[in-house]
């Protein structure tokens, strides 16, 4: 009997011992589980705070790459500035229009910083004619010339108007996309470019960054004709191709062109709000500063909710937006000063000075001579100052260090 009772409470104490093991087991299994729990919620903060810091540097450093975009050749450019006059300092801020006649002798009296070619200038020219005139131009000059085209492709082409200079006109970016996508348009952005250089072209001013997905827009046959994160990425694709081939590019026409007249032959207004502009027509050309596009061109729409009734590329504001939102530290050019929506709006002299103080670099000009005196005749009366010129005059010299044709 006795052995009878010590086999149950020995059953007994096992039934216990096991039942202690298992509560024991289930609490440890709880908090082992817990604690892993707690580990995944950690790294994942962790992992969280990393790719957080990861895009904020990345975010730095394409704004630092932005501000930094000529600044490692700014020595060489204040030496060289020390050598110039004022007149010679204020004629480096002009891509004047080559004239039918005489064009090589400008340069050598007046050493405009550089000329913008247009269609006559090519036109029944062979290769070797285009080459030749080129060189002369910079031969004469003192400081080597920037030589512009717009080679667009479609409705706005220079160069390859003339058969004996391209076989067909380049294409546009609508039709080369309908084509074979963004791969045609990087081929054709590199064809072209090394065609350009061939000449003794070395800016090209496009791609248009524009975005407009209406056809009865003026601008819609010149752009990309979709919306702005795909025209974003054409403009990528257009800045890099080039950069490939050392061609410089300019973005036109900001802030964005939107669907207004043509401000070749009249005045023209844009009531968009400041928000549609930030939310979609400043992405291509934040897309194109961000890969390193060296000009941007600013075009003349009155652009009413950020500096009501003055030209874009006269407004102060619309400079401060480039320059301070959007990060951009190259060189900005205006779009041609005689066009109509700038001539209504002042003289021809007056319409120059406004340029510079607004914060353009570079002004495209029909008339360089006279708006280039008009500039020096403000600065030795102190309407602008001297320095205000330097600030240009160096970027300009600094562009063209990093360009390679000094």
């Amino acid at each position: 009997m006795r052995k009878k009772r010590e086999g149950i409470l020995l059953k007994i104490v096992l039934c216990i011992c096991i039942v202690l093991l298992c509560v024991l087991g289930v609490t440890y299994w709880q908090f082992i589980e817990q604690n892993h729990k707690l580990n995944i919620v950690s790294n994942q903060e962790t992992i969280g705070k990393v790719i957080t810091q990861n895009v904020l540097q990345e975010q730095i450093e394409q704004e630092e790459s932005a501000n930094e975009l000529f600044e490692e050749y700014y020595d060489k450019a204040i030496l060289k500035m020390q050598e110039m006059t004022l007149e010679e300092k204020v004629s480096q801020m002009f891509l004047a229009r080559c004239p039918a006649n005489d064009s090589t002798k400008q340069v050598m009296e007046e050493q405009p910083g550089g000329y913008i070619l247009f269609g006559r200038d090519f036109e029944n020219k062979t290769e070797k004619q285009v080459i030749d005139m080129i060189q002369e131009f910079q031969n004469a000059s003192k400081i080597p010339m920037i030589i512009g085209v717009d080679e667009e492709g479609g409705s706005v082409v220079r160069v390859s108007r003339n058969k004996k200079l391209v076989a067909q006109k380049y294409k546009s970016p609508q039709q080369l996309y309908a084509q074979g996508g963004l791969s045609k348009i990087r081929e054709d952005a590199i064809e072209k470019s090394q065609r350009l250089k061939s000449l003794g072209i070395n800016l090209n001013l496009a791609p248009v960054a524009d975005v407009s997905t209406n056809p009865k827009d003026f601008i819609y046959d010149r752009s990309f004709g979709k919306e702005a994160i795909e025209t974003a990425d054409y403009v990528r694709t257009v800045v890099e191709a080039m950069q490939s081939q050392n061609m410089a590019c300019t973005l036109k026409h900001f802030p964005g062109y939107g669907n207004n007249k043509d401000s070749h032959n009249a005045v023209t207004y844009d009531n968009r709000s400041l928000e549609e502009f930030q939310t979609s027509d400043f992405l291509p050309f934040k897309a194109g500063i961000e890969t390193g596009a060296p000009t941007i061109l600013v075009c003349h729409n009155i652009v009413e909710n950020i500096e009501a009734n003055v030209p874009a590329s006269l407004s102060t504001k619309v400079h401060k937006i480039l320059k301070e939102e959007l990060h951009f530290s190259g060189l900005i050019l205006t779009d041609d000063l005689a066009m109509e929506a700038v001539a209504q709006y002042a003289s021809l002299e007056e319409v120059a000075i406004l340029a510079v103080k607004a914060g353009n670099d570079v002004l495209l000009s029909s008339d360089f001579v006279k708006q280039r005196d008009a500039i020096v005749k403000a600065v030795e009366n102190k309407e602008i100052t001297e320095k205000r010129i330097e600030e240009s005059v160096k970027k300009i010299l600094a562009y063209k260090f990093a360009m390679k044709l000094m």
